[in-house]
């Protein structure tokens, strides 16, 4: 059975409004939260971007919630040894077990801020390979010394090591990175409803589970929330390697400047019919996905809840 997840947005709430935003929905029926990890908002609109690893301590401490990463890139921003720590201090805080590591190849919008170059896609690849060996490595508890292609750690050992299992779900949009998340990963992770990208992941090897996403705009006018996603979200529409290569939220505005309001929605539920959020569903229920992540977009948060509770739970609650 395929469960729902609600998906916190870090690029649209500050820290505070997540962490009770993570309350409201473990009280709605929620099991599982999904928490993005940006430096950076997509556009200006969007307005917030906290530090996520602050904001999962705030929710360990708040609720019984298992938490997973949507995604994090380890491998430019912040050194895998310093993840590893990150991650093992979040699973020790969470119940045993309610902790999942998601992770990608990242963004130039995030990952460029310290002056790195932005490499191209194969050698993003092989730095999340290698990163992702150093992380499982130093969670082991041994004093590590690493010297790779990409990453150096000497004399590195993490003393509070992760409490159980943290299952590393890759997130993979083509068919390289599908192999790595096959090969590395316990999970693979993607947007949208791709019973073939499912068949070729398990093809390769994939045996984890597969983690889906949807977006949605809950309110009492349909028109007014698909006019509030493009507001928000025009970036839903902005195709391809634009999102892994345009730097700043200045570069997404211009690239979505052209966005229609049908093109950012398409296949976004919006509006207060629940019948549409039940057929967003559904095609990852039948596809064999085993966690979708429905994201509300916009500040009416408790609106989408109270409306999850009285039309949804009964439908989709895995």
């Amino acid at each position: 059975m395929t469960e729902l997840a609600y998906a916190l947005s870090s690029e649209e709430h500050d820290a505070r409004t997540l962490v009770a935003t993570a309350r409201r929905a473990e009280q709605a029926g929620f099991r599982s939260v999904w928490i993005s990890d940006h430096y950076h908002p997509w556009i200006d609109r969007q307005g917030e971007s906290p530090f996520v690893w602050s904001v999962i301590g705030g929710i360990a401490a708040t609720t019984g919630l298992r938490v997973t990463t949507g995604v994090t890139c380890p491998t430019t921003r912040i050194h895998p040894a310093i993840l590893a720590q990150a991650t093992a201090t979040s699973s020790n805080l969470l119940p045993e077990g309610r902790f999942v590591f998601g992770v990608g190849s990242g963004e130039a919008l995030n990952e460029h801020i310290l002056g790195d170059r932005w490499p191209p896609p194969d050698v993003r690849l092989a730095q999340l390979a290698e990163a992702i060996a150093v992380i499982r490595e130093l969670w082991t508890g041994e004093t590590v010394t690493h010297r790779g292609e990409h990453y150096t750690v000497e004399n590195a050992r993490i003393y509070t090591t992760p409490s159980g299992e943290i299952p590393i779900v890759i997130s993979a949009f083509g068919p390289k990175a599908l192999r790595l998340a096959a090969e590395h990963g316990d999970g693979w992770m993607t947007t949208g409803p791709d019973a073939d990208m499912l068949s070729d992941y398990r093809a390769a090897g994939g045996k984890g589970k597969a983690y889906g996403a949807i977006k949605a705009c809950w309110g009492e006018d349909e028109d007014a929330a698909r006019k509030l996603a493009h507001e928000i979200w025009p970036t839903s529409g902005v195709p391809g390697q634009l999102h892994q290569d345009l730097p700043t939220p200045t570069h997404f505005e211009q690239a979505a400047s052209n966005v229609t309001v049908e093109q950012a929605t398409e296949g976004t539920p919006c509006g207060p019919d629940p019948d549409r959020y039940v057929e967003a569903f559904r095609p990852f229920a039948e596809a064999g996905f085993d966690e979708v992540a429905i994201t509300q977009i916009g500040p009416d948060q408790e609106g989408f809840f109270r409306f999850y509770e009285r039309e949804l739970r009964d439908r989709l609650a895995g």
